[in-house]
C-alpha cells in the first residue's frame, strides 16, 4: 500500500502546485522528516509506518476542502474542515495501529492557536511530528535550503519551539536535521531518499481493503472539480459490475477497480480554470485537458508491480482505430481491460449530467456506444455486454 500512498501524495502535490503555487514533493519531505523524528522517539517499525503514511496523506482533503471553500461566499476559510475531512478519509485505510488524530490535529500549535485550540500535550505525538514538519517545510521550503543556511534554520526552529512547535517535536527536529538529512530533502535527491528511508508495505491485490483505498482515491479525484461529480466513483463501481459479469477473481476485480479509481488521477495536475470552464473548450484548452492522461501514466509509472493497472488506467482515451490519445494506439496494442476501461469511461461520461448535456438514459447512452463501435473506435463485443449489464441501472448511480 505504501507505493499507492506515495503516488497519491505526488498527485496531491500537483494540486498544490496547480492551485496554491506550492512547491513539489512537499508530502514526501514531510514523510522523510516524520520518519526521522519517529525514530528519535524510538517508535516501532509499525508505528513509523503508520506515521509516514499519514504524513504522505496529510493533505489528502485538499481537493474536497478547496471545493467546499469555493462554495462559500465569505472569504474566511475554516482550516478545521481540511483537518476533519482528512482524518475521515484515512480512517478507512488498513493501518497497522490506530491513527486517530494524526491528521485531524496536524495544524495544531503548541500555544493553542491552531484550529481546535489544543495546547501542547492535548494531541498525539504523531500529530505533533507531522505538524512541525509541515509548518517548517511550508515556511522555509526545505528543498531550497543550502548547507550554509542550516545554522539559521536551527535558530528558527529553536525560537519557535514552545509556541508553534511543541517542545518535544521541536527538539526532535533539532536532533535529526543535520547536513545529510537536509541534503536528502532536495528535489533531486528526494525520490532516492524516500526509497531508502521509508518503510515498505506490500500491496495484496486480494485484500478487500484495497476497495476502500480505491474509493478514497476516486473521491479525492472527483472533488477536484464541481463538474466532476462522482464520475470516477461511478466508473470504478461500473468496472466492478463488469468484472462480476466476466467472472474475474477477487484479485482481478480489485486490480480493475483500482485502475478505474486511478484513471483520471492526472486531472489533479490540470489548472482549475480549464477544468471549471462551463462552456465549450477552445483548441488550446482541450489540448491541456488531454494531457491528463499522460500525467496519469507518468504518476502511475512510479509504482512498481502495477504495470497492467497503469496500462488500463492510461489507455482509457485510446481508440481501436488509432484516433485516440495521447499515444494513438491501435487495436492490437490494446488489451481487453484497456478496451473495457475505455467503454466504461465513455458510458459514464455520456450518461451523467455535464454542463453541455443532461443525464441520458441507458438506451440513449448505448446509442452513442453502438455508433462508436460501428465506426471501429471501441470494442463491439464489450459494448453488447455493457448493454446487458448496465440496463438495470438506467438513469441511476451504481451502488456496490
Amino acid at each position: 500500500m505504501d507505493s499507492l500512498i506515495q503516488v497519491l501524495s505526488q498527485a496531491l502535490d500537483m494540486v498544490e502546485i496547480a492551485v496554491l503555487g506550492a512547491t513539489t514533493n512537499h508530502g514526501k519531505r514531510i514523510a522523510v522528516l516524520s520518519a526521522a523524528m519517529g525514530k528519535s522517539f524510538s517508535m516501532s517499525e509499525d508505528e513509523i509506518s503508520d506515521l509516514v503514511s499519514c504524513a504522505l496523506l496529510h493533505d489528502n482533503a485538499l481537493t474536497e476542502y478547496l471545493l467546499l471553500q469555493s462554495g462559500r461566499e465569505e472569504d474566511n476559510p475554516d482550516i478545521s474542515d481540511h483537518c476533519l475531512i482528512g482524518q475521515r478519509n484515512v480512517n478507512i485505510l488498513p493501518f497497522k495501529g490506530s491513527v486517530e488524530g494524526y491528521i485531524l490535529y496536524h495544524h495544531e500549535r503548541a500555544d493553542g492557536q491552531g484550529p481546535f485550540k489544543l495546547a501542547e500535550g492535548a494531541y498525539p505525538l504523531a500529530a505533533e511530528i507531522i505538524a512541525a514538519s509541515d509548518m517548517l517545510d511550508l515556511e522555509r521550503h526545505l528543498e531550497d535550503v543550502l548547507p550554509e543556511d542550516l545554522p539559521s534554520l536551527r535558530v528558527n526552529i529553536l525560537a519557535e519551539t514552545g509556541s508553534r512547535f511543541t517542545k518535544r517535536a521541536g527538539q526532535a527536529l533539532l536532533d535529526v536535521l543535520d547536513m545529510d538529512l537536509l541534503s536528502s530533502l532536495r528535489n533531486e535527491n528526494i525520490l532516492k531518499t524516500v526509497k531508502s528511508r521509508i518503510p515498505v508495505w506490500n500491496m495484496d491485490m486480494s485484500d478487500p481493503s484495497l476497495v476502500s483505498i480505491s474509493e478514497m482515491v476516486s473521491r479525492i479525484i472527483d472533488n477536484r472539480s464541481k463538474s466532476t461529480g462522482i464520475h470516477t466513483q461511478q466508473i470504478a463501481n461500473r468496472s466492478m459490475l463488469m468484472s462480476d459479469y466476466y467472472g474475474y477473481s477477487i484479485a482481478e476485480k480489485n486490480q480493475l477497480f483500482l485502475a478505474a479509481a486511478l484513471h483520471d488521477i492526472g486531472k489533479l495536475a490540470i489548472p482549475p480554470a480549464v477544468l471549471e470552464k462551463p462552456g465549450k473548450l477552445d483548441e488550446n484548452e482541450f489540448n491541456i485537458i488531454k494531457t491528463h492522461v499522460a500525467y496519469t501514466r507518468s504518476i502511475l509509472s512510479e509504482m512498481e508491480g502495477i504495470e497492467d493497472i497503469t496500462e488500463w488506467a492510461a489507455n482509457h482515451h485510446e481508440k481501436l482505430d488509432g484516433s485516440g490519445y495521447p499515444l494513438g494506439k491501435k487495436a492490437e496494442e490494446l488489451d481487453f481491460n484497456s478496451r473495457l476501461m475505455a467503454c466504461i469511461d465513455i458510458y459514464q461520461a455520456v450518461s451523467e449530467v455535464r454542463p453541455y448535456h443532461p443525464r441520458r438514459t441507458h438506451e440513449q447512452s448505448m446509442d452513442v456506444l453502438y455508433t462508436m463501435s460501428k465506426n471501429g473506435k471501441i470494442d463491439s463485443e464489450i459494448v453488447k455486454d455493457m448493454d446487458k449489464v448496465m440496463a438495470p441501472w438506467s438513469g441511476k448511480n451504481v451502488e456496490i
